[in-house]
């Protein structure tokens, strides 16, 4: 938290706000302050910020799948937000499961950072170029399969741990090649860390990827909880929402979690929302995909529409393996 905007003694906070604290956490915490103050200047000085260890962050030598999911991320978070130990809770987007804490809402979606993943090796500029039997290090089955799809000689291994970790097994050799998104180097401004930005040709994105997300109590409890939304709202990204609003309503549908290899990617153009979804065999070797367009009116009922047709061309079972 920044000196010149912390709450001190004689001006306690109005306003904390909860997130992991990892440095990629912490940055997009700050942002979401910072535009608070922007819209709200009543509040400099008044917004505190609190880090929450999450289960997530604390077991990193098994993939998450097999420790309950990437919902291990926020489960803490929601639970301080919930006993009001903190006001409001900061996610990444791509971490929310898609029911979220009972009596809570998702009030705000912030203007959507590059949605598509970055390539980083230092032996192969392209995934093509690695060598047979390469190991390719990841803790993502979206983005193992889709590797596997590619190339099903390489090697995936878990790879997990914050950004500044990644980097660092990488230089060390651990691996030829990893994954992050293009949106969180952004935002550490370490964007030139990346061979190359993949297209969503080359490997679709994960749902809600890029977007950050402010949860907060309903509002209905307490006039304070009231005020609370009331400021946390003017954040809300109308563009960015209805991406994400479709993305999470496919995921939805096809009841996908960590364990299920789902990749999702919603473009506006105009008054026009397009959804692409696809879901993959933990090989990589199967893949049942579908994409559909429409107003920006339901982006919800978009989502279950691009779902309903990726289950009609897998069935249920497919997921289940």
């Amino acid at each position: 938290m920044s000196a010149n905007n912390a709450p001190s003694s004689t001006n306690p906070p109005r306003l904390t706000l909860g997130s992991r604290g990892s440095p990629l956490a912490m940055r997009q915490t700050h942002e979401v302050r910072d535009r608070l103050v922007a819209a709200w200047p009543e509040l400099a000085g008044a917004i505190a910020i609190q880090e929450i260890r999450t289960t997530g962050d604390a077991v990193r030598d098994r993939p998450l799948a097999e420790i309950g999911g990437k919902g291990l991320f926020i489960k803490e978070i929601e639970q301080a937000l919930m006993a009001g130990q903190i006001d409001a809770a900061v996610h990444s987007m791509k971490d929310m499961e898609t029911v979220i804490a009972p009596a809570s809402v998702l009030v705000a979606v912030l203007p959507r950072e590059d949605p598509r993943d970055a390539w980083l090796s230092p032996v192969a500029g392209r995934i093509d170029d690695l060598p047979q039997g390469a190991r390719i290090g990841t803790a993502s089955v979206r983005r193992a399969a889709q590797v596997l799809n590619r190339r099903p000689d390489l090697q995936v291994v878990l790879f997990r741990g914050n950004v500044e970790t990644r980097l660092r097994k990488l230089a060390e050799g651990e691996v030829a090649g990893t994954f992050l998104a293009a949106a969180g180097l952004s935002r550490l401004g370490m964007l030139d860390k990346a061979t190359r930005i993949l297209s969503v040709d080359e490997m679709l994105p994960a749902v809600s990827q890029g977007a950050i997300g402010v949860q907060c109590r309903d509002g209905e409890a307490s006039a304070r909880d009231a005020e609370i939304r009331g400021w946390l709202a003017a954040l809300d990204d109308r563009p960015s929402r209805l991406r994400v609003t479709a993305e999470r309503a496919m995921l939805a549908t096809l009841d996908g979690s960590c364990r299920t290899p789902i990749a999702g990617h919603a473009t506006l153009g105009g008054t026009r929302l397009t959804l692409t979804g696809t879901v993959f065999s933990l090989d990589g070797q199967s893949s049942h995909g579908a994409a559909d367009t429409s107003g920006t009116d339901d982006p919800e009922a978009l989502g279950q529409t691009v779902g309903e047709a990726i289950l009609a061309r897998c069935g249920r079972n497919f997921l289940a393996r």
